[in-house]
């Protein structure tokens, strides 16, 4: 049953492993006429599928596929004046293209956040192979918001699980530490 329920294009086709010396590739926005191109020079890390309202999700996908690189290594290469911020109030500054809509990197300027230097992609948008696969499921209650019928829920999850992609309301534990030291060490409860 549950394998009827469509995560993302990329993730319900399979997931493949990620490239041994995999070093980047470009990101390519969705239009037709001058696309905006974004080099990410590196390898990604904590690719997830992410079910928040936020996040830009292809069309009929209920997850968006997101991961993040070091914030020096993401580059607009070309047509960068398609570019605007999405919500410049949000936390994550989602740059998207006009044309398309598509987002194509989302950069957090805070410097006192947890994942500043680090910068949001979408994976699939590369016609490269070799990106980290999607590790685990986040806010998987928010599709609720986007309009997932809630009592589709429980197959949701368990399609996630079929695609070894534990599913979460938050982020995955590790993350979650992440952040949770980040914030002790700033506020001084634990020593660097």
């Amino acid at each position: 049953m549950s394998q009827t329920v469509a995560i993302h294009p990329s993730i319900d086709r399979g997931i493949p492993p990620a490239s041994a010396g995999f070093a980047g590739g470009t990101l390519v926005c969705k239009c037709t006429d001058r696309p905006v191109k974004v080099r990410v020079a590196s390898q990604t890390a904590h690719n997830h599928a992410c079910g928040c309202t936020k996040c830009w999700k292809p069309n009929g996908a209920l997850f968006a596929m997101v991961a993040v690189a070091p914030r020096d290594k993401v580059t607009v290469t070309e047509n960068a004046d398609k570019l605007k911020i999405v919500d410049e109030s949000a936390t994550i500054q989602r740059h998207a293209c006009t044309g398309c809509g598509v987002h194509m990197y989302g950069r957090i300027e805070k410097t006192g956040h947890p994942f500043h230097g680090l910068d949001f992609v979408h994976t699939e948008l590369s016609p490269e192979t070799g990106w980290s696969p999607p590790e685990f499921a986040a806010f998987v209650s928010s599709i609720i918001e986007s309009g997932a019928d809630p009592n589709n829920q429980s197959n949701v999850r368990a399609r996630l699980r079929e695609l070894h992609l534990e599913p979460y309301d938050c982020l995955s534990p590790p993350l979650m530490d992440y952040i949770a030291t980040h914030i002790a060490k700033a506020s001084g409860v634990l020593k660097s």
